[in-house]
């Protein structure tokens, strides 16, 4: 009901000693124009607390009323203030605000203080969203809150809907209703009044105080939906507070109920009944299979190869081989020559507080000396400062690498007897 509009919600005190409170009186129109005209007279006779039924909008009722506007905007705007506001400093609060600056404020309550991808703390483009969400929210509820407010509801019942003749309201008929609760309302002159105004009927609403209540069926079915409502808490609270042996109720299966045996117990499937079984004998773990000491450790005996294993096939594929891994992996602190000379080690020279030793020269006497095997062991277990490649190069590309590094060693310490006779003659 819009402000102004007179509020019939409280019965006025009995009159002439009836059992039933005269709760107000009710003209009816049959035109809409009746209506207006009936209307403009009741507001210029002074009347406050009354109120105009038609079955659709009547144009130009709420000046014929004296209705004033609506403080409703008023209530909505202010509400959408407050909310864009509260939205802006939640996060400016939350992202920008520092713990320093509010040493009083509880843990809890203080800001994060958080800096993401370099972006600033504060910044009002990436805000709007939330200011945008928490305005709407906060009008929104207002304009709901403010409606109920204004026009005095919930209202449970009114007695004018229980009135037979009020009942065409909703199809072809108008009527203007005066409040007994009136500071003008006099039965036998308001009746008159009424009747001056060319009302088909003028009758009284009454209402009687014990029929204001809510019906048996609805106070029952709010009950049941309380008690119900207090279920899900109640087994939840049993749930957290006592102990059973029995497993927890699981309403999504998926995997939990699987069937399986559990550790430690025993196990009827088995002849031996137990859940936990021995390995398998002569078995070995995926991966740890062995048997070939000269292809998997570079051993021969107690003793590290001189030759490389017979798996291994020699040709210029497997050597190219070895260069892309030996690129790859060894390169970047050795060098592309093997000289101990990569780009680690030259990034390494320039960090001058940090003490640095050089990686070992592949193509010195020292390693030149060492053996296929002992070549392949340190690339599987690393040596030093230099972590072992067992779980990233797999054994062939090892040996692989291995073969391209005694290329390396024999292209940079090659002698005459290395090349070809028949273009030994360009040498100089």
């Amino acid at each position: 009901m819009p402000d102004g509009v007179p509020d019939i919600s409280n019965p006025a005190a009995a009159l002439c000693g009836s059992a039933k409170l005269n709760f107000a009186l009710l003209a009816e129109f049959d035109s809409p124009g009746a209506l207006l005209t009936a209307a403009e007279k009741v507001r210029d006779a002074g009347y406050t607390r009354w109120d105009t039924h038609s079955p659709f909008p009547v144009h130009g009722i709420d000046e014929a009323m004296g209705v004033r506007r609506t403080r409703l905007p008023w209530i909505v705007f202010a509400a959408g203030v407050i909310g864009c506001l509260a939205g802006l400093g939640l996060q400016w609060w939350t992202n920008a605000s520092r713990a320093n600056d509010f040493p009083r404020v509880p843990t809890a309550l203080q800001g994060f203080d958080f800096i993401s991808s370099g972006k600033p703390r504060f910044s009002l483009p990436a805000n709007i969203p939330v200011i945008f969400e928490t305005t709407v929210l906060l009008a929104a509820v207002a304009a709901v809150l403010g409606m109920l407010v204004l026009n005095n509801l919930p209202r449970h019942r009114s007695p004018l809907l229980g009135h037979p003749r009020f009942r065409r309201v909703t199809t072809d008929r108008f009527y203007v209703c005066i409040d007994a609760a009136d500071p003008r309302f006099e039965p036998a002159a308001t009746r008159s009044f009424l009747e001056s105004l060319g009302s088909l009927a003028v009758e009284p609403i009454t209402d009687a105080p014990a029929r204001a209540r809510l019906p048996v069926w609805v106070t029952i079915g709010a009950l049941v939906v309380a008690a119900l409502a207090l279920l899900p808490p109640l087994l939840v609270a049993k749930a957290r507070l006592t102990k059973t042996t029995h497993p927890r109720l699981h309403l999504v299966q998926d995997m939990d109920n699987q069937e399986r045996f559990k550790a430690q117990q025993a196990a009827p499937l088995f002849a031996d009944g137990r859940e936990l079984r021995p390995p398998v004998a002569g078995t070995v773990a995926r991966g740890d299979l062995h048997e070939d000491p000269h292809y998997y450790k570079g051993r021969l005996g107690d003793r590290w190869a001189t030759t490389f294993p017979p798996q291994v096939r020699i040709d210029v594929p497997f050597v190219r081989r070895g260069q892309q891994r030996f690129n790859i992996y060894c390169a970047p602190c050795h060098g592309l020559a093997g000289a101990g000379d990569g780009i680690v080690h030259q990034r390494a020279l320039l960090r001058e507080t940090t003490p640095w030793t050089q990686p070992t020269s592949l193509v010195d006497e020292l390693v030149r000396g060492r053996t296929h095997g002992e070549i392949f062991n340190t690339i599987t277990s690393g040596m030093r400062t230099m972590p072992p490649y067992a779980d990233q190069i797999p054994v062939a590309d090892r040996w692989a690498i291995v073969a391209y590094v005694r290329a390396l060693q024999r292209g940079q310490n090659a002698r005459v007897e290395d090349v070809p006779e028949d273009t030994r003659g360009e040498l100089r």
